[in-house]
């Protein structure tokens, strides 16, 4: 028997096609199996597939889970934000809320033409990191690893925008690590901050634009810079720009990315 399943490709953090990060968003009645749902992620073959599911428990308006090519992971700003501009354009609002199974309840919240997406800010502490650090391409000025081993952040600083525009890093080598994201960032030429992502042993070999990498570095640079806005440029290939705001709460500090999305692909994924 076949299923049909309402989906959507969606660029977030770009104001039209063919640029930001792609997403796919897919809405379904009832979670399907793990390994189905990691298979459609390799189907899609983005860097992350959102699936949403009706939250009954009342906790979010949402069940919210994301797939990369190979594996489930435990958080993705992009594709929440991708997530949010689906629904709310479908079901109308200002605002809504998603439950997840590894990084608590995340809101996308309608601002200006576009955008924002709240995460929890993920913080950083000085660690170096040789391993990575000889793949790179170039030596960083300083290296910050998030606490959890189990997530995987690593922050290399470099001098400048050129910098990190001009790395050309050992993926391959970079996969052996495990499923990391390598995050190398820089003060900006145009922005206050520059950067680009590598998470090989995801299955994306560098990522367009990463709404949970800047949740690791809304934080990082807000204590560098000493004030919570800072506006963002993620230089891959595709690129993309946000707009960042730490949220500091005895609850725990919060991530506000904002930026535009549009819907590029409207249909059906049969199964």
């Amino acid at each position: 028997m076949t299923q049909t399943i309402p989906y959507w490709h969606v660029d977030a953090f770009s104001a039209k096609p063919f640029g930001g990060n792609q997403a796919a968003v897919m809405v379904l009645d009832e979670w399907l199996p793990d390994d189905q749902l990691v298979a459609i992620g390799a189907e899609n073959l983005f860097a992350e597939t959102a699936f949403v599911v009706r939250d009954e428990t009342g906790a979010g308006d949402w069940e919210l889970r994301w797939c990369t090519p190979t594996y489930e992971i435990a958080l993705c700003g992009h594709a929440t934000m991708a997530s949010g501009h689906v629904l709310l354009t479908r079901d109308g609002g200002e605002r809504l809320t998603f439950r997840t199974r590894k990084s608590g309840i995340l809101e996308v919240r309608k601002s200006g033409a576009g955008y924002e997406v709240g995460l929890p800010a993920i913080p950083t502490s000085p660690r170096a990191y040789p391993e990575a650090e000889a793949l790179l391409g170039a030596v960083p000025v300083s290296t910050y690893r998030s606490g959890d081993e189990h997530i995987g952040y690593s922050v290399f600083e470099f001098a400048d925008e050129a910098a990190v525009r001009g790395l050309s890093p050992d993926v391959r080598g970079l996969e052996k690590l495990g499923t990391d994201q390598f995050i190398c960032t820089a003060p900006g030429d145009n922005t206050d901050i520059v950067s680009r992502v590598f998470v090989p042993g995801g299955g994306v070999d560098e990522d367009s634009v990463t709404g949970s990498a800047h949740s690791v570095l809304t934080p990082y640079w807000a204590a560098k810079l000493k004030r919570n806005t800072i506006s963002a440029y993620q230089a891959s290939e595709r690129g993309g720009e946000l707009a960042l705001t730490l949220e500091q709460s005895d609850d725990g500090d919060r991530a506000w990315l904002g930026g535009p999305c549009v819907t590029v692909v409207e249909g059906n994924f049969t199964l």
